[in-house]
């Protein structure tokens, strides 16, 4: 296992998340028998970051990864949980939820603590200080019970500096979605410059994407086969993360035995893409976003002839997301954020954007698409 430095914690490179561990049939109702023995065969081959959250699996996921994980010495693990913001009904609630984690996972303390999900729909209420999350952590902090406090991220490069500007001397880490496709496609580039320049560590979530960059077109598949032919789909993946310099900690959602194994063994050795590699990983993202997605750059040439006055490339830029994933929580999520009278569903049609537009989007017949894909 390849170990990272931070501070005084010598961390493995990759983390067991507890997103997605193994269930029976609903989310719910985790497989406990097969969950612990993948917790174990990864704490038998080293390693020793362990996440979760009050959300996963129903409220399960702390309880069963605590259970496993008090199997074996406190001193062999890192523990991380998080406060669950992506609820505004949360807000009020940070010391009944910071303090119940604790006892669902059978520890005094948390190795680190993160303000979970911080966007657009949250930043507000995140910054409000009627609501006491930020001093509270920061109590417990001081008080030993959380060793790192950090923040994992969904929102836009500029949500991230709202948060930073009031938190950052406080904030340890970062979790970032980041992986091959969203480098570009969720500006996961521009955030982590963003972090490096406040010289703050990068965690790494959905590497994978829930699994779905496993498995590509058979022909970027042999494309990158024949630039490295021992190389796994999954493997190129992490490969690609490990050419981030400002990366410590990957995690990722182990569903099986057979995933847990994998993964494992891709971290025995570390070896990040060279520039050529990269590219092509790069080409085809490209590639890939081009069928599902409008060409938006985001001129804003369309923006002063709007009538309804909407941000078309953010909207934009929310339906390419939709689109590409299939749905999803994350352009729902950043909609809410914005006025009922500027949603995709305010467009008239008019096509006033299209006739100004560079790139010959029909934006209206994405708003109308993207409309009904939010089931509205």
């Amino acid at each position: 296992m390849i170990y990272k430095q931070f501070r005084e914690m010598s961390l493995s490179a990759l983390g067991m998340g507890g997103m997605r561990l193994p269930t029976s049939g609903k989310d719910s109702e985790i497989d406990r028998k097969t969950a612990f023995e993948m917790i174990d065969y990864a704490m038998e081959h080293g390693v020793n970051y362990y996440d979760t959250a009050w959300g996963y699996h129903g409220g399960n996921s702390e309880l069963v990864m605590g259970e496993a994980l008090s199997r074996h010495p406190r001193e062999m693990f890192y523990l991380a949980s998080k406060f669950p913001g992506y609820s505004l009904k949360n807000m009020p609630r940070v010391k009944e939820i910071f303090e119940k984690p604790l006892e669902k996972c059978r520890v005094d303390h948390f190795d680190f603590y993160l303000f979970h999900n911080v966007c657009e729909l949250n930043i507000d209420a995140y910054l409000d200080p009627k609501f006491g999350i930020h001093p509270y952590l920061i109590e417990q902090r001081d008080a030993g019970r959380i060793k790192h406090l950090g923040f994992s991220a969904h929102g836009g490069v500029d949500v991230m500096k709202r948060f930073l500007d009031a938190y950052g001397d406080d904030m340890g880490f970062c979790q970032l979605q980041i992986n091959f496709l969203d480098w570009k496609f969720q500006n996961a580039d521009e955030k982590v410059a963003l972090l490096k320049e406040r010289g703050i560590p990068v965690w790494v979530m959905e590497p994978l994407r829930g699994g779905r960059l496993c498995r590509l077109d058979d022909a970027f598949e042999s494309r990158l086969r024949a630039m490295r032919p021992h190389e796994t789909t999954t493997g190129w993946n992490f490969r690609f993360i490990q050419s981030l310099p400002e990366v410590v900690v990957t995690l990722s959602g182990m569903s099986t035995p057979e995933q847990t194994a994998e993964n494992i063994a891709t971290f025995e050795t570390d070896e990040p893409l060279n520039n050529e590699e990269f590219d092509a990983l790069q080409q085809i993202a490209a590639e890939m976003l081009e069928k599902k997605t409008v060409p938006c750059t985001a001129c804003r040439y369309c923006v002063d002839q709007c009538p309804m006055g909407l941000d078309i490339p953010r909207l934009l830029a929310l339906y390419n997301e939709h689109a590409f994933s299939d749905g999803g929580f994350i352009a729902p999520m950043a909609l809410s954020a914005i006025d009922d009278d500027k949603q995709p569903d305010s467009c008239i049609g008019c096509g006033s954007c299209s006739a100004v537009c560079p790139q010959q989007i029909d934006i209206p017949g994405a708003f109308s698409d993207f409309t009904s894909r939010l089931g509205r």
